[in-house]
């Protein structure tokens, strides 16, 4: 069986899944209800999202409770962002350089994570080497 293809998702699609997957299984409400009070978007407009995210297979319907259905993520946290960074490579021709710069010049990026990028190589590397 081929991999599930990952579907784009916009950024108040992220958004949605990033409560789901910090909430777990959620109603449309908990949902909207995570978002920050201000600029929290309207009931409505999480509604369709959340329809578009189920269309895409991004998330689905795991039980019914009174009138509120209940979502659960089906695409995961570590799926979504690995697609989301590799659309932004893609946009420099797959060379990381520019997006470290900029990250290393912005103060987003601290010696802290240099580290852990140099551990997970130096396990990658391990990984890969003929036994």
């Amino acid at each position: 069986m081929p991999p599930l293809k990952l579907p784009r998702l916009t950024k108040l699609e992220m958004q949605i899944m990033e409560a789901l997957w910090s909430l777990g299984p959620s109603s449309i409400r908990e949902i909207q209800e995570a978002f920050p009070e201000r600029n929290r978007p309207a009931y409505t407009t999480i509604q369709t999202t959340v329809y578009r995210l189920e269309d895409k297979k991004a998330l689905r319907r795991v039980k019914k409770i009174g009138n509120a259905h209940i979502f659960e993520a089906v695409v995961s946290r570590h799926a979504a962002q690995g697609r989301l960074i590799d659309e932004l490579l893609g946009l420099f021709g797959g060379r990381t350089q520019p997006v470290m710069s900029h990250l290393i010049e912005s103060g987003k990026l601290t010696l802290d994570d240099v580290q852990e990028a140099e551990k997970t190589l130096r396990r990658m590397s391990k990984k890969e080497a003929p036994k």
